[in-house]
């Protein structure tokens, strides 16, 4: 178990992040039997190659014009391929380990902006508004539009301390919004906790990292000293969490399931592409001797929303299938594909879809997601429906669909009601740029939740994640007796 623990260490899946994979050279070998080359497109390719080279107003390097074409064919595969120069590999690995710089967002592109999948608790992004399903107009005075998902990322990285400028489209506001920010080294507290009734636990993991599955378990450990006796229930709070480092997401599971019990498994053309992983104990080993023993009974609620992606996804599908938690929120955002990075010349690399991810069951989440058990929206606040900032999978172009033939579950507005469709064109060249409003100006009783804050009050989801864990101490003991 420990070899494969090994094997696995660098796999990531986040929906802004992607996946790592190790492999071996064999994995560029094609699976399937050797096919002819496709000389007419080949020639169609070297001909417009050389009409560029010999006709464009400037002149272009080679090597831009190569590493062009190979982006261009991953990106029009899927919205997770990716072409990986060295600084984009860089950031890929750099950002498991829960610190870098930049603003604190997780991204995708989407017609030709780039689009929001979630803010990451307490980072500039998150303090000053940005909200899950926003389309990123400018960055600074250079508008998106026309540059690459990796180049828009780089744009918005850079020094701690210097500011940047996000022009953001919002469904729902008549003019674009101007968010002024601060880059800073982003330091991810990816694990919160607090006893928020007695006897009731709650711990929020925003990001899936290396080391979540010890931090996670240390957090429980310490709701059980402060509580002073066994928890009645808690409550896992995936909320808006990206997904992140796979090995993470199968120790959260670890922590709840039986030993050996499945917890999600792949499929894909390549043999080594095919991976069961299964509940281990050896995930928080350095820590197991700490946590105590009814924590893999204790009640437990799953909390979820749209931006619950891939690691995420994997968790609340393996606890929902083992019957060991109830779902409760929204649709999860449907992130059921795995990316290999495999190394091109000496220097880059290729984010290659690979696989897709099954729960426990055999159900895949490709474009469809996770279907809570209870369904509970979240709250409106001050007039402003929330559910108009959802984004998911299926909404993503060139998204892979789900190979069991589910269909599709993409954003949808509210019953009756046609869904608006972003369209730039149409805005008003006079239209001025607007600053987000102030939240000073918000009632407390309505006011969104700050970056970091735990509060039953203010967070109507958690109220009814409470009232289910409530449910079940009832019916226990009614059945007890």
């Amino acid at each position: 178990m420990q070899a494969k623990a090994q094997k696995i260490s660098y796999v990531l899946v986040g929906t802004g992040l992607g996946v790592l994979l190790t492999v071996g050279a064999n994995a560029l070998a094609d699976r399937d039997s050797p096919s002819p080359l496709p000389i007419n497109e080949l020639r169609a390719f070297t001909e417009v190659y050389a009409r560029i080279k010999q006709d464009y107003v400037e002149p272009v390097e080679d090597k831009k014009l190569i590493n062009e074409a190979i982006n261009g064919m991953l990106t029009g595969l899927d919205p997770h391929s990716a072409y990986l120069d060295v600084e984009a590999f860089k950031d890929l690995r750099t950002a498991t380990t829960g610190e870098f710089g930049g603003l604190g967002l997780e991204v995708n592109a989407e017609d030709g902006l780039v689009r929001v999948i979630s803010p990451i608790d307490d980072t500039p992004a998150s303090r000053a508004g940005v909200k899950a399903g926003d389309f990123i107009m400018k960055i600074d005075d250079t508008p998106v539009r026309g540059l690459s998902l990796n180049d828009a990322v780089s744009k918005m990285r850079g020094k701690p301390g210097t500011k940047v400028s996000l022009t953001i489209l919002r469904k729902g506001e008549t003019k674009p919004l101007v968010f002024g920010l601060s880059r800073a080294v982003i330091k991810v507290q990816s694990v919160r906790a607090k006893l928020v009734e007695p006897g009731y636990g709650y711990v929020r993991l925003s990001q899936f990292q290396e080391r979540s599955t010890e931090d996670l378990a240390k957090a429980i450990d310490k709701l059980y000293d402060e509580n002073k006796s066994p928890l009645k229930g808690l409550v896992l709070d995936l909320r808006n969490d990206p997904g992140g480092v796979l090995n993470a997401a199968v120790g959260v599971s670890s922590l709840f399931l039986p030993e050996d019990k499945l917890v999600v498994y792949t499929e894909g053309r390549a043999n080594d592409s095919k991976i069961t992983l299964n509940a281990s104990d050896e995930y928080f080993a350095k820590v197991a001797d700490k946590l105590p023993k009814e924590l893999k009974s204790v009640p437990l609620v799953v909390l979820v929303n749209s931006g619950s992606a891939s690691a995420s996804e994997i968790v609340a599908g393996a606890l929902q299938d083992h019957k060991r938690a109830v779902v409760v929120g929204t649709q999860t955002f449907g992130k059921g594909s795995v990316q290999t990075i495999l190394p091109v010349g000496k220097e880059a690399a290729i984010k290659l879809t690979t696989a897709r991810y099954f729960t426990p069951n055999g159900k895949s989440i490709q474009a469809k997601g996770i279907t809570p058990d209870i369904e509970v929206e979240e709250a409106v606040v001050n007039g402003v429906d929330l559910s108009a900032f959802r984004v998911r999978e299926a909404d993503l172009e060139h998204h892979l669909s789900n190979p069991q033939g589910e269909d599709d579950a993409k954003s949808t507005a509210k019953p009756g009601e046609p869904e608006a469709k972003l369209d730039t064109d149409k805005l008003k060249k006079d239209d001025k740029p607007s600053k987000p409003k102030d939240k000073a100006k918000e009632s407390e009783d309505t006011e969104p939740l700050k970056p970091g804050e735990i509060s039953v009050r203010k967070d109507y989801q958690l109220q009814q994640a409470l009232n289910v864990l409530k449910v079940q101490q009832v019916v226990s003991r009614t059945t007890a007796k």
